[in-house]
């Protein structure tokens, strides 16, 4: 069995490495194998930054206590052939302070093409998180339907 981080992250470095870089997750790294290198390769995508830091509060003092910088680290800033950028973080399940970051972010950004991807065989592939979590809500709602009817049918 895969030794796995509290995130769910493969502890074996080998699983999320490539190129001679190790990404935060194996979906990340799989993300950059297929989305990222490929557009590079093609020249749909010119240019690449991974692990870009955005400052969405300065650091401060109040009252005497220092207080750190806030920032979002986006997994990958995308700059494409006809000269537009998307900044894309891969997510499978985001923490409890993603949402808030990325509110930040896109208020500070308000110009930014920002985007959460995610994989889904079920879904078709790389999809938007969004997208994802609505299909999952859906086929819940669907089980659920399909469970009601079949109590119902069964007389319970």
């Amino acid at each position: 069995m895969k030794e796995t981080s509290k995130y769910n992250i493969a502890k074996n470095k080998k699983e999320r490495t490539c190129n001679g870089i190790t990404f935060d997750s194996a979906m990340e790294m799989r993300f950059y194998e297929e989305v990222v290198l490929s557009g590079l390769e093609t020249g749909f995508i010119t240019k690449c930054e991974m692990q870009k830091k955005f400052e969405l509060q300065p650091a401060f003092t109040y009252k005497n206590q220092k207080f750190t910088a806030i920032n979002y680290v986006a997994d990958f800033v995308l700059t494409y052939i006809d000269g537009h950028t998307d900044i894309i973080d891969v997510k499978g399940y985001p923490d409890h302070v993603a949402p808030i970051k990325r509110k930040l972010l896109c208020y500070k950004n308000p110009d930014i093409n920002f985007y959460w991807v995610t994989y889904s065989k079920i879904d078709g592939g790389w999809c938007s998180y969004e997208y994802l979590k609505k299909q999952r809500a859906l086929r819940r709602k669907k089980r659920k339907k399909e469970k009601a009817e079949k109590e119902k049918k069964n007389g319970k």
